[in-house]
């Protein structure tokens, strides 16, 4: 096969980890026959470097601003496709992502699967899974044109490690799109600890804590917990018991955790879409049939005022 071109960002002046969480997959592609590893990047030499310690055997970059968008990004990510002759594009699933994705697969003449949670080869070709109906079941999708473009749900794959002494080419790209839209500025939501969605647990609650002090009592859980963070179900949220910024669902964060921890959460489509590819499950819940409690791995079947306390407790005691 051709190839597998893989698109980087920046934040903050580093790579993402979601960016080097596709260098993993692009690797376990490259081992069932999908030809070398390219990435894309908006960056310096060192980022550059960054990206070839973690698999790229070749890097393209471009000197567009980081934080450019997708409509300046796109003919510079093009040239780096057929410089390097890739036929498997993948992007993160990241606000850039969401626009680049289908511009990109406009421009190349073939389609995108969005969000994808699966990827592998299978007859020479990508086969992709992603959610679909609420995140309630699971699309495959594969392609009938030569370029394949796909989009990735962040904690997906595993960042591969970094092996400083590999080495790769450099090579700048210099097309660039023109920019319609002018930031004028951002604003960062104030947040302490661990974002949300780079959380390895969250604990999330719902409408069932039945008021706003609930949330207390799940910060001091995760608090205790290693790289954890507090999330809350969009019922909550509407309620105005936790900020709009901690929402998990189809209209807020999308979360991929090894532990989701559920406290008083139902369960609807739209918030399962938002954490349903947490690698384990846990609910606390009064009600036996909620849809949380079925997909759960373990479920604790009563009310969490009892349980959450007692939670805490147990963890306390551990060295």
């Amino acid at each position: 096969m051709a190839g597998i071109l893989v698109v980087a960002e920046k934040n903050d002046g580093a790579v993402t980890p979601a960016s080097l969480e596709l260098l993993g997959a692009a690797r376990q592609l490259s081992s069932q026959g999908a030809g070398p590893i390219s990435a894309f990047i908006t960056g310096s030499q060192d980022d550059a470097q960054t990206l070839i310690a973690h698999g790229a055997d070749t890097v393209y970059t471009s000197d567009a601003p980081e934080g450019s968008l997708a409509e300046v990004l796109v003919p510079a990510v093009e040239e780096a496709v057929q410089a390097s002759g890739a036929d498997i594009v993948l992007i993160t699933m990241s606000s850039l992502g969401r626009d680049l994705g289908p511009a990109l697969a406009f421009r190349l003449k073939t389609g995108v699967a969005m969000d994808c949670t699966a990827l592998e080869i299978q007859g020479g070709r990508l086969r992709a899974t992603r959610s679909c109906y609420g995140g309630n079941a699971r699309a495959e999708h594969t392609w009938t044109t030569p370029i394949q473009v796909a989009t990735v749900k962040a904690k997906t794959f595993d960042i591969p490690e970094a092996d400083n002494s590999r080495s790769g080419t450099v090579t700048p790209v210099t097309a660039k799109g023109e920019a319609r839209i002018q930031v004028l500025a951002t604003e960062k939501a104030e947040a302490e600890g661990v974002k949300l969605e780079d959380a390895d647990i969250v604990v999330s609650g719902g409408r069932g804590l039945g008021d706003p002090s609930g949330f207390q009592m799940l910060e001091q859980l995760a608090g205790l917990l290693k790289q954890a963070a507090v999330g809350a179900s969009r019922a909550a949220c509407d309620l105005g018991w936790y900020p709009p910024s901690q929402q998990v669902g189809l209209t807020g964060k999308v979360v991929s955790p090894n532990l989701y921890i559920a406290v008083a959460i139902s369960g609807a489509s739209q918030h399962m879409a938002g954490m349903g590819g947490s690698k384990n499950i846990v609910a606390i819940n009064r009600d036996p049939d909620a849809n949380m409690v079925k997909v759960s791995r373990f479920a604790i079947i009563e009310d969490y005022k009892k349980v959450v306390p007692a939670l805490i407790e147990e963890i306390k005691k551990l060295p």
